[in-house]
């Protein structure tokens, strides 16, 4: 495996991380994970202005150009033959002594590598189950950072309940997941919570918006409490690595009779003709 350490492609064993780089001692750093369909990397562009807005939010500016990143990570695909997977890529402030406090001039340290995927097709067509959680974590959940502990712990938590996610909730409302955005539909409306600090505003978020926009379906971004959750017609989830996930059981509450119900099986099919028609656009651009 080829790996990207700043501005150098080099086998995995060769590179090197200080000891001292603040990603490493304090999570000082922000993330994105892209996925890689037949060799392009899906929504690359928007993954890497998310990754800038975090950066910028937490005080690393980055000398680079977006579209310099971009190129690199290309490089890194092509060096590694990678067709489909994820690509995994942070940003960490730097390099310096211990202290909470930091210097204005330490230079970001860049690292991506490829991310090998299990197939999620069978969850996909069958559904999966999530627990509730309170959500603790803290009030700036619009930067991906690296620090995830709160996020880890309640997936620890779902994963040892034999399920799939923790949706989270904030004094009453349903947030998101802990690796995820929520949605519910009830009456043939869609809703998801307001891109807001409470939550991420996730890329494939995002892009199934813009296809509901695109084909004139209704939706609501609009906060929703758990009594809303249980009550639902259907319960999906969002991701990246898991696109349009149907989740038909929560905390051991059956949805859409156990099985994924006729509107995010309706999204699943947009959502991945989306992903047909962008890849080959670019592959014919290519």
């Amino acid at each position: 495996m080829k790996v990207l350490l700043n501005d150098e492609i080099l086998e995995r064993n060769e590179a090197k991380v200080d000891i001292e780089d603040r990603g490493y001692q304090f999570g000082d750093g922000v993330y994105e994970v892209v996925n890689i369909y037949d060799g392009v990397p899906f929504t690359l562009k928007e993954h890497i202005a998310r990754l800038y807005r975090s950066a910028k939010e937490i005080g690393i500016l980055l000398n680079e150009q977006p579209e310099q990143l971009c190129n690199r990570l290309l490089e890194l695909i092509k060096a590694n033959n990678m067709t489909n997977g994820g690509l995994y890529l942070q940003i960490s402030r730097g390099v310096s002594n211990r202290t909470h406090h930091y210097d204005q001039t330490l230079t970001p340290q860049l690292v991506a590598y490829p991310l090998p995927y299990k197939s999620v097709q069978d969850a996909q067509t069958n559904g999966v189950e999530a627990i509730t959680a309170e959500d603790l974590r803290w009030l700036r959940c619009d930067i991906k950072s690296l620090n995830l502990l709160y996020n880890i712990m309640v997936k620890q938590k779902a994963s040892e309940a034999g399920a799939f996610e923790s949706i989270l909730i904030r004094d009453g409302i349903v947030t998101e997941g802990s690796s995820s955005n929520i949605f519910i539909v009830k009456d043939g409306i869609l809703r998801t919570h307001p891109a807001n600090n409470l939550i991420l505003n996730g890329i494939t978020r995002r892009k199934l918006l813009e296809i509901m926009d695109a084909n004139g379906w209704d939706y609501k971004i609009q906060p929703f409490h758990k009594e809303e959750l249980m009550e639902a017609d259907e319960v999906f989830l969002t991701s990246t690595t898991s696109e349009v996930m149907p989740i038909i059981k929560i905390d051991g509450v059956t949805f859409s009779q156990a099985k994924p119900g006729p509107y995010t099986s309706k999204f699943q099919a947009a959502f991945r003709e989306a992903v047909k028609s962008e890849t080959k656009t670019t592959t014919e651009k290519a």
